[in-house]
């Protein structure tokens, strides 16, 4: 079997690969290279650390013939010279059989055949070469799905684990969904299409691992652009995003044309453009609000529908940027939110610490007033979710409180007694 006919053996599968067949050439040229260095003994340093001897071969690749050839030197030595590595010296009497005019301490060169390195250094070599392609198919991988970061991609779920779920695109590769960049209300099945944003690749060996995300901002960004025109054509920008995934989110628009009202095209008539979008996320409840750089203003937005009485910027006693909001009691509850999620996602998408003050009325009553019939701790607990006054305890109902704090409905109804008590007096 001569180079040619074993270069088509190696190269049977290169069909079955996404390389050009001039690649696959010049990795086996260093395929062969390697094997020959290591025939002669020459494939790591020598023992006393120096570098290895030149190659005394050359691997001429010919492409348009779809092969190589392989041509070896070798010092030519008096015949009474020994031992010779036969791999690197030939002995005279047998460089005249090549060359009748050579002479000692000439070099001479002759063709040769990859069949004689022996049937066990061919397999090793085929190996070595099915391994550099792979390698070469990861590194390629590699690069692909890195210049795709931060990009909706969508793939088929292959199957299932507990802290992740295994997905395959068009193209056969692999890509991973963890437990903690899924929604919590998602559920996949195998065949279900599962789309999400490319997170981060990482190298795992020499494997890319390719990380997707459903809990990442820049999906909720990219969703935007996909379901609604103006985004995508760069007539609204998404200025900020904050969420707690498949729970709530707050996505701040901005347009340079006056023409444009952002959040009426971004949430559509009757919500329908914003309800594609919220159907993907398992219905996480999305508030659309317009951005601005008057910090006050966006506070505001950023809170909801809310009546603020005043609001005040500063810092807290830790340095950070706090905004000081008054308002009546009664509208507490809805600033603060359910499971305090609405003034969470106000502090994140304004960067300010927002503590919330109340605005009392003349007949309102602090809770602090009440110790001598309430415990310290009944009464700690309901400040925890913003009520420190008798009316904006009154103003809740017993089940959301339950729910809402560690006490039992029995001690919410005693509190409330002593409360309306205090206004019948």
């Amino acid at each position: 079997m001569n180079n040619k006919e074993l270069v088509e053996a190696f190269l049977e599968f290169k069909d079955e690969k996404n390389i050009d067949k001039a690649t696959i050439l010049a990795i086996l040229k260093d395929v062969i290279a390697h094997a020959l260095r290591k025939r002669n003994g020459i494939v790591k340093k020598k023992k006393d650390g120096s570098e290895p001897d030149e190659d005394n071969f050359d691997v001429i690749i010919n492409p348009d013939r779809g092969d190589l050839d392989i041509w070896i030197y070798r010092k030519v030595v008096p015949d009474d010279k020994h031992p010779i590595n036969p791999y690197q010296e030939i002995h005279l009497s047998d460089a005249k059989k090549i060359d009748p005019n050579v002479e000692v301490g000439e070099e001479i060169d002759e063709p040769f055949q990859l069949i004689n390195l022996g049937r066990r250094a061919i397999i090793a070599l085929k190996q070595n070469l099915e391994n550099r392609l792979a390698e070469y198919d990861y590194i390629n991988l590699h690069k692909f799905f890195k210049e795709r970061e931060g990009e909706l991609y969508t793939a088929e779920a292959h199957h299932t684990r507990p802290n992740a779920v295994y997905l395959i695109d068009d193209e056969g590769n692999e890509l991973i969904l963890p437990r903690d960049r899924q929604i919590p209300s998602d559920r996949f099945r195998k065949g279900d299409n599962v789309k999400g944003i490319i997170e981060k690749v990482e190298m795992k060996g020499n494997k890319p691992v390719v990380i997707l995300s459903r809990t990442d901002n820049r999906f909720l960004e990219k969703l935007f652009e996909q379901e609604i025109p103006e985004v995508f054509d760069g007539l609204i920008t998404v200025k900020k995003i904050a969420r707690i995934p498949g729970e709530k989110a707050k996505v701040a628009v901005d347009t340079y044309d006056d023409r444009i009202d952002p959040v009426g095209a971004c949430v559509g008539v009757r919500g329908s453009r914003i309800h594609g979008i919220v159907r993907e996320l398992g219905n996480e409840n999305i508030d659309v609000i317009n951005y601005t750089d008057n910090d006050k203003l966006f506070i505001q937005r950023a809170l909801g529908p809310v009546k603020i009485q005043r609001l005040e910027l500063g810092e807290n006693a830790e340095g950070k940027k706090t905004a000081y909001v008054y308002m009546k009691p009664d509208e507490i509850s809805k600033a603060i939110g359910r499971r305090g999620q609405n003034i969470r996602l106000a502090t994140d998408i304004t960067g300010y610490e927002i503590e919330i003050q109340r605005e009392l009325d003349d007949e309102d009553v602090e809770l602090t007033e009440f110790d001598n019939e309430i415990d310290d701790w009944v009464i700690q607990e309901l400040k925890k979710i913003g009520l420190d006054t008798a009316k904006s305890v009154l103003a809740q109902d017993v089940d959301d409180l339950v729910r809402r704090t560690d006490l039992e409905e029995e001690t919410i109804l005693e509190v409330m007694r002593i409360l309306k008590e205090e206004f019948e007096q």
